[in-house]
């Protein structure tokens, strides 16, 4: 049974059938190809090796556009996770900007206590710098730095280490020192720094 076309269809067959109508006008038969090379005084037995060798240029161009194709796909991949990581650090780098420290103090705990201004070698060998950090990036660790610094303005003491994962933007943060009965008495300074960046320092006096 013959199919049913619409106008529509019919009109796009007959499309189809003059275009393959052309194509086929514009090949030429192995005979005539073969005549052609007579003519041009070319050996005939030599057409089936072009042919070959037609067909493998051919598709080594198409590989060649499809391998150019994957390194311009690979090359914008690789420049928009640069791009991605280049905003990604650029905004932790804001986030980390714009943290201060609010309260500070001196103290004999890590949470609690009163605020000193001075502290004994002998019965208070280790003292705590208390300071409650603002605008902390929520989901964030953050990596902090304390410099005790002796009253010869030497730091005797540098530690470094990490919050816990922050989950209020007012955050309680802590650093110790084991002061030691060799501490040399006078005006101690303690100086909290994130990044590099000093955020709070507090003078205390050791006895």
């Amino acid at each position: 049974m013959e199919p049913r076309l619409t106008q529509t269809q019919l009109a796009q067959a007959i499309a189809e059938i003059e275009q393959l109508s052309r194509q086929r006008e514009l090949e030429l038969t192995p005979e005539q190809v073969r005549e052609i090379l007579r003519e041009l005084n070319l050996p005939d037995e030599l057409l089936e090796d072009a042919i070959v060798q037609m067909r493998r240029r051919e598709v080594l161009k198409q590989r060649q556009r499809r391998n150019r194709w994957i390194a311009i796909a690979t090359t914008a991949v690789a420049i928009a996770a640069i791009g991605i990581g280049v905003l990604f650090g650029q905004n932790r780098q804001q986030q980390t900007a714009q943290v201060v420290a609010g309260q500070d103090r001196i103290a004999l705990s890590k949470t609690s206590g009163d605020s000193l201004t001075q502290v004994s070698r002998q019965t208070n060998p280790r003292v705590y710098y208390q300071v409650t950090l603002k605008n902390a990036p929520i989901a964030r660790q953050l990596s902090l730095q304390c410099d005790w610094i002796d009253p010869s303005g030497q730091i005797v003491h540098q530690g470094r280490y990490q919050t816990r994962t922050i989950d209020t933007p007012i955050w309680n943060t802590n650093c110790f020192y084991n002061l030691g009965s060799a501490a040399p008495p006078g005006n101690w300074e303690v100086r909290m720094s994130l990044d590099g960046r000093v955020i709070s320092t507090q003078p205390f006096t050791v006895k």
